[in-house]
C-alpha cells in the first residue's frame, strides 16, 4: 500500500509542478500584455507632458505601475504608482534601477530586481516623432502570489487527496482481503484438529459470503472448501476402510480359528487313542484306536481343505487389489455361462436351472477361469440361499458395447438390512457362526474384484421372489474396424 500512495503522490507532485509551470508562463505572458496596454495608455501623454511623475498622473493606472521617461527637455525622470497615490523617483532610485537594467539580459521585455521596489516586468519603449525613450514595469508580486496560491492549493490538495486514497485504501485491502482472512482462519481451525486417529470429520469450511468465484481471493475460499471436502472424504473413506479390515482380520481369524481348533482337537483325540492302544495291547483297543484315528485324520484333512480355500481366497483378492492375477484373452461368455450351469446341475438337483442365450457368440477379452469363477459364485449363491425347487435363470445378452449376465432366482430374496454391504469381505445374508450355509462370505467379494479388474459392473436388486444379479463387462465390437 506504501509503494501505491508513494507512486501517486509523486503523479501528483508532478501534475502539480507542471501545472504551476503552464500557469507561471501564461501568467508572464498576460503580464507582459499588460505591461504593453500601459504602455500604449502611456504612450500619448509622454508627448505632452514634462514628467514621468506627470504622465502617470495624468490617467488612471494599476498599482505599482512603473514609469521611467527620458527626454531632451526633462532628462531622466521616473515615478511609480503607490496605493496612496504616485510617488516620483529619487536619482538614486533611478541610478538603481539603471543598474539592474544594464544586469539584466537585452530583450523586449525583461523581468529584474528594482532596488526597493521588487521585481518587475519591464519593457523599453520609443515615443514616435521624437527621440525620447520610456520604460513601463508591472510587479510581479500578483504573479507571484498568484503562483504561492497555485502550489499552495496543489500542496493541500495533494495532501488531502493522499490521505483520502490512504483511507480509501486501506477500507477496499481490509474489505478486498476479508476472504482471505476467512481463508486463514479457517486453515487454522483445521490445522489445531487432531487427524491421526479415530473418527475424525472435517466440518471447518471457508463461509459462503467469502466464496466468490469471481475473484482470485474467491477462488482460493473456493479451493481451499473444495480441497477440504475432498480430504473429508478421504478421511471418511479411511475410517471406513480401517473398519473394514478390523473386521476383516477379526472375520480371518474366527474362519482360521475354527478349523485350527478342529484340527488341534482331533490330532489330540488321534494321540490318546494311540496311547491307549499302546497301554492295552488287546485287539479290541487296538482297533478302537485305528478307528478313531481314521476318522480323525479325515476330519483334520476336511478341516485343511476348508483353512487352504480361506486362504486361497485371501491371497487372489489381495492380488486382485494389486492389480494382479488376471490372464487376458478372448473369452466367449455364452459358452462360459453354459458351461457353469452344466457344472451347477449336478451340485444342486433340487433346484431348477435354466438358461438363455443369444444365437451368436458375447465375446470379450478377459480371464477365462476368473469370470467362471464369478459365474460359479452367482449360481452357488443362488443355490445356497434359495430353498429346493427353486428355479435359477442365467441369460447372456449383449447390450451396447457391453456383455451383459444376468442370474435369476425366485427365492425369498436379500434382507435389506445387509443388500448394501453384499459385496464387502465377510459379508453374509446368516449373520449367525452357527449358520447352515458354511460360507465364508467371500464368494461375493471375488466376484466383484474379478469384475472390477476387469473395468466392469457387478450389482444386484432383490426383493421377495425376485432376486436378480447383474454383471457388465466391456465387450468386444461387433465390427472391429
Amino acid at each position: 500500500m506504501t509503494a501505491v500512495i508513494g507512486m501517486v503522490a509523486f503523479i501528483l507532485v508532478m501534475i502539480g509542478i507542471s501545472t504551476s509551470a503552464i500557469l507561471s508562463q501564461v501568467l508572464y505572458v498576460n503580464l507582459g500584455a499588460q505591461v504593453d496596454e500601459a504602455a500604449a495608455s502611456i504612450q500619448p501623454r509622454a508627448a505632452f507632458q514634462g514628467s514621468a511623475e506627470q504622465v502617470l498622473e495624468s490617467g488612471f493606472f494599476d498599482s505599482g505601475t512603473l514609469l521611467v521617461m527620458n527626454s531632451r527637455g526633462t532628462g531622466i525622470s521616473g515615478a511609480v504608482v503607490g496605493d496612496d497615490g504616485v510617488r516620483a523617483l529619487t536619482s538614486d532610485d533611478l541610478g538603481r534601477i539603471a543598474d539592474s537594467l544594464q544586469a539584466a539580459s537585452e530583450a523586449d521585455a525583461q523581468t529584474v530586481d528594482l532596488p526597493n521596489l521588487g521585481e518587475y516586468r519591464v519593457r523599453t519603449f520609443q515615443t514616435p516623432g521624437s527621440d525620447s525613450i520610456f520604460l513601463v514595469g508591472l510587479p510581479l508580486s500578483s504573479v507571484t502570489s498568484t503562483i504561492g496560491a497555485i502550489l499552495t492549493t496543489v500542496a493541500l490538495v495533494t495532501t488531502g487527496g493522499l490521505l483520502l486514497l490512504a483511507v480509501i485504501i486501506a477500507i477496499v485491502i481490509r474489505l478486498g482481503l476479508r476472504p482471505l482472512r476467512a481463508v486463514a482462519e479457517t486453515a487454522t481451525r483445521v490445522a489445531s484438529l487432531r487427524m491421526d486417529q479415530g473418527d475424525v470429520s472435517i466440518t471447518e469450511r471457508v463461509p459462503a459470503e467469502q466464496v466468490d468465484d469471481h475473484t482470485e481471493i474467491g477462488q482460493v475460499g473456493t479451493a481451499l472448501n473444495t480441497l477440504l471436502d475432498r480430504v473429508d472424504a478421504s478421511l471418511s473413506a479411511r475410517q471406513r476402510n480401517e473398519e473394514l479390515m478390523r473386521r476383516f482380520v477379526a472375520d480371518a481369524s474366527h474362519e482360521l480359528r475354527t478349523p485350527l481348533a478342529s484340527i488341534r482337537g482331533f490330532s489330540e483325540l488321534s494321540l490318546r487313542a494311540m496311547r491307549q492302544a499302546q497301554d492295552d495291547e488287546s485287539r479290541q483297543r487296538i482297533a478302537l484306536a485305528v478307528e478313531t484315528t481314521e476318522q480323525s485324520l479325515e476330519r483334520i484333512q476336511a478341516q485343511s481343505l476348508r483353512m487352504t480355500t480361506l486362504v486361497e481366497d485371501l491371497l487372489l483378492l489381495a492380488r486382485l487389489d494389486e492389480g494382479q492375477e488376471l490372464v487376458y484373452g478372448s473369452v466367449d461368455l455364452t459358452r462360459l455361462a453354459v458351461e457353469a450351469v452344466g457344472d451347477a446341475r449336478p451340485a444342486g438337483p433340487d433346484h431348477v436351472w435354466t438358461i438363455d442365450v443369444p444365437d451368436t457368440p458375447v465375446e470379450l477379452a478377459g480371464d477365462a477361469s476368473r469370470l467362471h469363477q464369478v459365474v460359479a459364485n452367482l449360481l452357488a449363491n443362488a443355490r445356497t440361499h434359495t430353498p429346493a425347487g427353486s428355479e435359477v435363470n442365467v441369460s447372456v445378452a449383449h447390450e451396447g458395447a457391453e456383455a451383459v449376465l444376468r442370474v435369476h432366482d425366485n427365492g425369498p430374496g436379500i434382507d435389506p438390512s445387509v443388500a448394501s454391504q453384499l459385496f464387502e469381505r465377510f459379508a453374509r445374508a446368516d449373520r449367525s457362526r452357527d449358520r447352515k450355509t458354511g460360507g465364508t462370505g467371500l464368494g461375493l467379494s471375488i466376484a466383484r474384484a474379478i469384475v472390477d479388474a476387469h473395468r466392469g459392473t457387478i450389482s444386484v436388486k432383490s426383493t421377495p421372489g425376485d432376486t436378480t444379479f447383474e454383471v457388465r463387462l466391456p465387450a468386444k465390437p461387433a465390427d472391429p474396424v
